[in-house]
Protein backbone atom coordinates (compact mmCIF):
# COMPACT_ATOMS: atom_id res chain seq x y z
CA UNK A 1 0.00 0.00 0.00
CA UNK A 2 2.77 2.69 0.94
CA UNK A 3 4.73 2.10 -2.57
CA UNK A 4 0.89 2.52 -4.31
CA UNK A 5 -0.02 5.50 -2.55
CA UNK A 6 3.70 7.00 -2.96
CA UNK A 7 2.78 6.34 -6.97
CA UNK A 8 -0.29 8.38 -6.46
CA UNK A 9 0.85 11.34 -4.35
CA UNK A 10 3.44 13.71 -3.98
CA UNK A 11 3.44 13.72 -0.51
CA UNK A 12 1.89 11.46 2.61
CA UNK A 13 1.08 13.34 6.17
CA UNK A 14 2.32 10.54 8.98
CA UNK A 15 0.94 10.85 12.84
CA UNK A 16 1.94 13.03 15.53
CA UNK A 17 3.76 12.35 19.09
CA UNK A 18 3.10 9.00 20.91
CA UNK A 19 4.58 9.57 24.50
CA UNK A 20 3.79 13.19 25.07
CA UNK A 21 0.68 12.68 23.78
CA UNK A 22 -0.04 9.73 26.33
CA UNK A 23 1.10 11.31 29.37
CA UNK A 24 -1.68 13.96 28.73
CA UNK A 25 -3.89 11.07 28.91
CA UNK A 26 -2.66 9.78 32.43
CA UNK A 27 0.36 7.77 31.37
CA UNK A 28 2.85 7.61 34.06
CA UNK A 29 6.91 8.46 33.75
CA UNK A 30 8.55 4.98 33.61
CA UNK A 31 5.73 3.29 32.44
CA UNK A 32 5.42 1.18 29.34
CA UNK A 33 2.50 2.47 27.60
CA UNK A 34 2.72 -0.93 25.41
CA UNK A 35 0.91 -2.38 28.02
CA UNK A 36 -2.00 0.03 27.52
CA UNK A 37 -2.80 -2.11 23.93
CA UNK A 38 -4.46 -4.52 26.47
CA UNK A 39 -4.90 -2.66 29.62
CA UNK A 40 -6.82 0.45 28.31
CA UNK A 41 -7.20 0.07 24.38
CA UNK A 42 -9.76 3.41 24.37
CA UNK A 43 -6.92 5.21 25.11
CA UNK A 44 -4.95 4.07 22.10
CA UNK A 45 -8.34 4.19 19.93
CA UNK A 46 -8.67 7.86 20.64
CA UNK A 47 -5.23 8.90 19.67
CA UNK A 48 -5.18 7.19 16.37
CA UNK A 49 -8.73 8.33 16.04
CA UNK A 50 -7.73 11.56 16.55
CA UNK A 51 -4.52 11.22 14.30
CA UNK A 52 -6.81 10.33 11.18
CA UNK A 53 -9.64 12.90 11.61
CA UNK A 54 -6.77 15.34 11.45
CA UNK A 55 -5.56 13.61 8.45
CA UNK A 56 -2.93 11.67 8.68
CA UNK A 57 -2.47 8.78 5.93
CA UNK A 58 0.13 7.19 7.94
CA UNK A 59 -0.24 6.45 11.75
CA UNK A 60 2.14 4.72 13.97
CA UNK A 61 0.99 1.64 15.98
CA UNK A 62 1.51 1.64 20.08
CA UNK A 63 4.53 -0.72 20.10
CA UNK A 64 7.99 1.80 20.10
CA UNK A 65 8.90 -0.29 22.97
CA UNK A 66 7.86 -3.50 21.71
CA UNK A 67 10.69 -5.39 21.60
CA UNK A 68 11.77 -7.96 24.60
CA UNK A 69 14.80 -6.14 26.14
CA UNK A 70 12.37 -2.62 26.26
CA UNK A 71 9.45 -4.89 27.88
CA UNK A 72 11.86 -6.84 30.46
CA UNK A 73 12.10 -3.68 32.14
CA UNK A 74 8.59 -3.85 32.89
CA UNK A 75 8.84 -7.99 33.20
CA UNK A 76 6.50 -8.45 29.87
CA UNK A 77 9.27 -9.90 27.92
CA UNK A 78 7.35 -12.90 27.18
CA UNK A 79 4.40 -10.81 25.79
CA UNK A 80 6.42 -9.62 23.07
CA UNK A 81 3.83 -11.05 20.16
CA UNK A 82 0.47 -10.05 22.05
CA UNK A 83 1.11 -6.68 22.85
CA UNK A 84 2.64 -6.16 19.04
CA UNK A 85 -0.27 -7.76 17.52
CA UNK A 86 -2.50 -5.98 20.01
CA UNK A 87 -0.88 -2.40 18.63
CA UNK A 88 -1.58 -3.20 15.26
CA UNK A 89 -5.27 -4.78 15.20
CA UNK A 90 -6.42 -1.41 17.44
CA UNK A 91 -4.51 1.08 15.00
CA UNK A 92 -6.20 -1.30 12.02
CA UNK A 93 -9.64 -0.90 13.94
CA UNK A 94 -9.28 3.04 13.90
CA UNK A 95 -8.82 2.84 9.69
CA UNK A 96 -11.21 0.65 8.95
CA UNK A 97 -13.73 2.79 11.17
CA UNK A 98 -12.53 5.66 9.45
CA UNK A 99 -13.56 4.93 5.62
CA UNK A 100 -10.24 6.59 5.17
CA UNK A 101 -7.36 5.09 3.26
CA UNK A 102 -4.56 5.24 5.67
CA UNK A 103 -1.59 3.23 6.38
CA UNK A 104 -0.69 0.73 9.89
CA UNK A 105 2.92 1.18 10.28
CA UNK A 106 4.40 -0.92 12.95
CA UNK A 107 6.37 1.11 15.14
CA UNK A 108 9.65 -0.89 16.15
CA UNK A 109 12.22 1.44 18.51
CA UNK A 110 15.76 0.74 19.46
CA UNK A 111 16.18 -2.05 21.99
CA UNK A 112 17.92 0.10 24.86
CA UNK A 113 21.16 -1.90 24.31
CA UNK A 114 24.42 -1.27 22.78
CA UNK A 115 25.68 -3.38 20.27
CA UNK A 116 28.98 -5.25 19.63
CA UNK A 117 31.49 -4.44 19.00
CA UNK A 118 30.98 -1.83 21.55
CA UNK A 119 28.70 -3.19 23.67
CA UNK A 120 27.63 -6.95 24.58
CA UNK A 121 24.15 -7.25 22.16
CA UNK A 122 24.85 -10.07 19.84
CA UNK A 123 24.00 -8.95 15.77
CA UNK A 124 22.13 -12.41 15.91
CA UNK A 125 20.25 -11.36 19.04
CA UNK A 126 19.16 -8.20 17.39
CA UNK A 127 17.89 -9.76 15.02
CA UNK A 128 16.12 -12.20 16.71
CA UNK A 129 14.27 -9.47 18.65
CA UNK A 130 13.54 -7.25 16.00
CA UNK A 131 11.84 -10.51 14.25
CA UNK A 132 9.83 -11.45 16.85
CA UNK A 133 8.43 -7.69 16.74
CA UNK A 134 7.65 -7.93 13.38
CA UNK A 135 5.76 -11.05 13.61
CA UNK A 136 3.37 -9.78 16.15
CA UNK A 137 2.62 -6.41 13.76
CA UNK A 138 2.34 -8.64 10.98
CA UNK A 139 -0.06 -10.61 12.05
CA UNK A 140 -1.92 -7.74 14.11
CA UNK A 141 -2.51 -5.87 10.73
CA UNK A 142 0.56 -3.45 9.63
CA UNK A 143 0.94 -2.68 6.37
CA UNK A 144 4.61 -1.52 6.97
CA UNK A 145 7.39 -1.56 9.54
CA UNK A 146 8.78 1.95 10.95
CA UNK A 147 12.18 1.22 12.66
CA UNK A 148 12.73 4.60 13.89
CA UNK A 149 15.28 6.91 16.35
CA UNK A 150 17.85 4.42 15.56
CA UNK A 151 21.40 5.66 16.52
CA UNK A 152 24.14 3.42 15.63
CA UNK A 153 24.77 1.14 11.96
CA UNK A 154 24.86 -1.64 14.19
CA UNK A 155 21.51 -1.48 15.84
CA UNK A 156 20.42 -0.13 11.99
CA UNK A 157 21.30 -3.35 10.52
CA UNK A 158 19.60 -5.73 12.69
CA UNK A 159 16.64 -3.83 12.70
CA UNK A 160 16.47 -4.36 9.09
CA UNK A 161 17.40 -8.17 8.73
CA UNK A 162 14.97 -8.85 11.38
CA UNK A 163 12.42 -6.60 10.34
CA UNK A 164 12.89 -8.41 6.45
CA UNK A 165 11.92 -11.85 7.87
CA UNK A 166 7.93 -11.04 7.70
CA UNK A 167 7.88 -9.32 3.95
CA UNK A 168 6.21 -6.60 4.62
CA UNK A 169 7.89 -3.06 3.46
CA UNK A 170 10.46 -1.21 5.41
CA UNK A 171 10.39 2.32 7.02
CA UNK A 172 13.60 3.11 8.69
CA UNK A 173 14.80 6.56 10.46
CA UNK A 174 17.19 7.43 12.16
CA UNK A 175 17.42 10.48 14.92
CA UNK A 176 20.20 13.09 14.94
CA UNK A 177 20.14 14.44 18.30
CA UNK A 178 24.23 14.74 18.87
CA UNK A 179 25.29 18.35 17.58
CA UNK A 180 23.78 16.96 13.85
CA UNK A 181 24.42 13.41 14.42
CA UNK A 182 23.16 10.42 15.76
CA UNK A 183 24.16 9.47 19.42
CA UNK A 184 27.05 7.13 17.58
CA UNK A 185 28.51 9.62 15.62
CA UNK A 186 26.17 9.06 12.02
CA UNK A 187 25.57 12.25 10.00
CA UNK A 188 22.45 12.93 7.77
CA UNK A 189 24.72 12.16 4.50
CA UNK A 190 26.98 9.07 5.96
CA UNK A 191 23.24 8.07 7.05
CA UNK A 192 21.77 7.86 3.70
CA UNK A 193 24.90 6.04 1.67
CA UNK A 194 24.42 3.70 4.67
CA UNK A 195 20.95 2.69 4.05
CA UNK A 196 21.74 2.40 -0.04
CA UNK A 197 24.09 -0.59 1.17
CA UNK A 198 21.43 -2.43 3.35
CA UNK A 199 20.21 -5.67 2.27
CA UNK A 200 17.02 -5.29 1.74
CA UNK A 201 17.24 -1.16 1.27
CA UNK A 202 14.48 0.03 3.39
CA UNK A 203 11.53 1.99 0.77
CA UNK A 204 11.91 4.88 2.72
CA UNK A 205 14.56 6.59 5.26
CA UNK A 206 14.74 9.70 6.54
CA UNK A 207 14.74 11.57 10.51
CA UNK A 208 12.49 11.50 13.44
CA UNK A 209 12.50 13.11 16.81
CA UNK A 210 16.16 14.91 17.19
CA UNK A 211 16.32 18.82 18.79
CA UNK A 212 13.00 20.84 16.83
CA UNK A 213 11.60 21.58 13.64
CA UNK A 214 14.82 22.88 11.92
CA UNK A 215 17.30 20.44 12.51
CA UNK A 216 14.67 18.35 11.21
CA UNK A 217 14.49 19.98 8.03
CA UNK A 218 18.19 20.94 8.06
CA UNK A 219 18.87 16.82 8.35
CA UNK A 220 16.25 16.07 5.07
CA UNK A 221 18.78 18.44 3.28
CA UNK A 222 22.03 16.37 4.13
CA UNK A 223 19.95 12.94 3.21
CA UNK A 224 18.23 14.00 0.30
CA UNK A 225 21.45 15.33 -0.77
CA UNK A 226 23.76 12.04 -0.24
CA UNK A 227 20.73 10.33 -1.58
CA UNK A 228 18.58 12.45 -4.02
CA UNK A 229 16.81 8.92 -5.33
CA UNK A 230 15.33 8.03 -1.81
CA UNK A 231 12.12 8.51 -0.34
CA UNK A 232 12.81 10.48 2.61
CA UNK A 233 10.87 10.88 5.91
CA UNK A 234 10.34 14.11 8.01
CA UNK A 235 9.00 13.40 11.58
CA UNK A 236 10.19 16.48 13.60
CA UNK A 237 9.46 17.13 17.28
CA UNK A 238 6.99 19.91 17.48
CA UNK A 239 9.90 22.84 18.59
CA UNK A 240 12.04 22.82 21.58
CA UNK A 241 10.73 21.20 25.10
CA UNK A 242 10.67 23.44 28.23
CA UNK A 243 10.04 22.76 32.10
CA UNK A 244 7.28 24.54 32.87
CA UNK A 245 4.61 23.90 35.80
CA UNK A 246 6.84 20.72 36.77
CA UNK A 247 6.02 19.27 33.44
CA UNK A 248 7.16 19.03 30.05
CA UNK A 249 6.14 21.32 26.99
CA UNK A 250 6.67 21.66 23.41
CA UNK A 251 7.39 25.58 22.24
CA UNK A 252 5.72 24.41 18.53
CA UNK A 253 3.00 26.16 17.81
CA UNK A 254 0.57 25.00 14.83
CA UNK A 255 1.73 27.98 12.41
CA UNK A 256 5.05 27.06 13.16
CA UNK A 257 4.74 23.12 12.51
CA UNK A 258 3.11 24.05 9.27
CA UNK A 259 5.83 26.37 8.06
CA UNK A 260 7.98 23.42 9.18
CA UNK A 261 5.97 20.99 6.98
CA UNK A 262 5.87 23.20 3.87
CA UNK A 263 10.02 23.07 4.19
CA UNK A 264 10.52 19.71 4.67
CA UNK A 265 8.57 19.32 1.32
CA UNK A 266 10.91 21.60 -0.44
CA UNK A 267 13.69 20.61 0.91
CA UNK A 268 12.65 17.16 -0.45
CA UNK A 269 10.76 14.95 2.09
CA UNK A 270 8.01 12.76 1.21
CA UNK A 271 6.48 11.62 4.20
CA UNK A 272 5.90 14.35 6.67
CA UNK A 273 4.96 14.03 10.56
CA UNK A 274 5.64 15.26 13.77
CA UNK A 275 7.18 13.64 16.73
CA UNK A 276 7.34 14.82 20.28
CA UNK A 277 5.08 17.00 21.07
CA UNK A 278 2.47 17.03 18.22
CA UNK A 279 -1.07 16.58 18.56
CA UNK A 280 -3.38 16.39 16.38
CA UNK A 281 -3.89 20.27 16.91
CA UNK A 282 -0.52 20.55 15.01
CA UNK A 283 -1.32 17.70 12.26
CA UNK A 284 -4.57 19.48 11.02
CA UNK A 285 -2.69 22.14 10.30
CA UNK A 286 0.31 20.68 9.07
CA UNK A 287 -1.99 18.94 6.40
CA UNK A 288 -3.77 22.21 5.60
CA UNK A 289 -0.33 23.67 5.03
CA UNK A 290 0.81 20.41 2.48
CA UNK A 291 -2.62 20.87 0.25
CA UNK A 292 -2.27 24.52 -0.18
CA UNK A 293 1.02 24.61 -0.73
CA UNK A 294 3.52 24.51 -4.07
CA UNK A 295 6.80 22.91 -3.44
CA UNK A 296 9.33 26.12 -4.14
CA UNK A 297 13.38 25.98 -4.26
CA UNK A 298 14.93 23.90 -2.19
CA UNK A 299 15.53 25.87 1.09
CA UNK A 300 18.97 27.05 2.39
CA UNK A 301 20.00 27.25 6.21
CA UNK A 302 19.80 30.47 6.59
CA UNK A 303 16.41 29.80 5.48
CA UNK A 304 15.53 27.33 8.03
CA UNK A 305 16.96 29.26 10.56
CA UNK A 306 14.99 32.35 9.69
CA UNK A 307 11.83 30.65 9.65
CA UNK A 308 11.85 27.73 12.19
CA UNK A 309 15.02 28.59 14.49
CA UNK A 310 18.73 27.56 14.87
CA UNK A 311 20.68 24.56 13.58
CA UNK A 312 24.14 22.92 14.79
CA UNK A 313 27.41 23.68 13.61
CA UNK A 314 27.65 20.76 10.64
CA UNK A 315 24.38 21.66 9.14
CA UNK A 316 25.80 24.84 8.89
CA UNK A 317 28.69 23.21 6.83
CA UNK A 318 30.94 23.93 10.13
CA UNK A 319 33.43 20.83 10.47
CA UNK A 320 32.80 19.40 13.53
CA UNK A 321 34.49 16.00 15.25
CA UNK A 322 32.16 13.17 16.08
CA UNK A 323 32.04 12.67 19.85
CA UNK A 324 29.19 9.57 20.09
CA UNK A 325 28.36 9.03 23.13
CA UNK A 326 27.22 5.70 25.06
CA UNK A 327 24.11 4.47 27.05
CA UNK A 328 20.46 3.51 26.93
CA UNK A 329 18.43 4.84 24.11
CA UNK A 330 15.30 7.00 25.64
CA UNK A 331 12.06 6.40 24.14
CA UNK A 332 10.10 8.32 21.64
CA UNK A 333 7.67 10.92 23.25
Amino acid sequence: MLRELLMERDWLLADGATGTNYFQMGLEAGDAPELWNTADPDKIRTLHGGFVEAGADIILTNSFGGNRYRLKLHNAQDRVHELNAAAAQLAREVVEASGRTVIVAGSMGPTGEIFEPVGSLSHADGVAAFAEQAAGLKQGGADVLWIETISSEEELRAAVEGASTVGLPIVSTMSFDTAGRTMMGITPQAFGELAANISPSPDAIGANCGVGAAELVATVLGITEARPDAIVVAKGNCGIPEFVDGHIHYSGTPELMADYARLARDAGARIIGGCCGTTSVHLASMRAALEAHTPGERPSVETIISRLGDVSKLAKGEQVAASPRQGRRRRRS
